[in-house]
């Protein structure tokens, strides 16, 4: 599973043709396929985060969605806060696909996100991961992966703050701003704006 380049999706229209890709185009597992992309993306977890959220992480037990939750990042081992209330919406409409397709198999599920044909189980990363490329393949995109919902929160979150990086790396849960740069492909953008206003002489 390799992933030479994952940029981004910095244009709205482009960020819309993925989401409706998502949603529409994988028969059976469209809902859930564009809840894990819309959660990735507000929370900015970590794909491998996001496929083991367990459905009480984000409903109490009296199937309330919550305002925010708590998981232990997985690479770091850093506590993250899920703060949910941006995809509250998508999280309902996703939560009654979800009721529904385990009534219809019979079959209960721990997993906010789980796998179509073993519920038991939740969708594995590189399972997400042909997901993304087949979404690549269907628009003609080649830099879709499984980071893509991350470095894309992170990307319209530094925009929409007036690229306040500070803010961006707390929420990556980056050690430093250099890294925060790097993951969005900006170290190199931000150098050679700054080379262009410099007279060499």
């Amino acid at each position: 599973m390799a992933e030479e380049k994952v940029y981004p999706i910095k244009d709205d229209q482009v960020l819309l043709e993925v989401e409706d890709t998502l949603k529409n185009n994988f028969a059976k597992s469209g809902p859930r396929n564009y809840m894990i992309f819309q959660l990735g993306k507000a929370t900015l977890l970590r794909c491998s985060d996001v496929m083991k959220l367990k459905y009480s992480d984000v409903f109490d037990e009296y199937d309330i969605l919550r305002d925010s939750s708590y998981i232990h990042d997985q690479k770091t081992g850093k506590q993250n806060r899920l703060y949910l209330k941006p995809v509250a919406n998508d999280l309902l409409v996703y939560q009654q696909w979800r009721r529904k397709l385990l009534r219809d198999r019979q079959q209960t599920s721990e997993w906010l996100f789980p796998s179509i044909m073993y519920p038991n189980k939740h969708i594995t990363v590189n399972q997400f991961y042909k997901i993304m490329q087949r979404t690549g393949e269907l628009l003609d995109i080649d830099y879709l992966g499984t980071h893509t919902m991350r470095k894309t929160g992170a990307y319209r979150l530094y925009e929409q703050t007036n690229h306040n990086i500070a803010l961006v790396m707390q929420s990556l849960n980056h050690s430093s701003e250099a890294m925060t740069l790097h993951y969005l492909g900006l170290d190199e953008i931000t150098k050679r704006n700054i080379f262009d206003t410099i007279d060499f002489g």
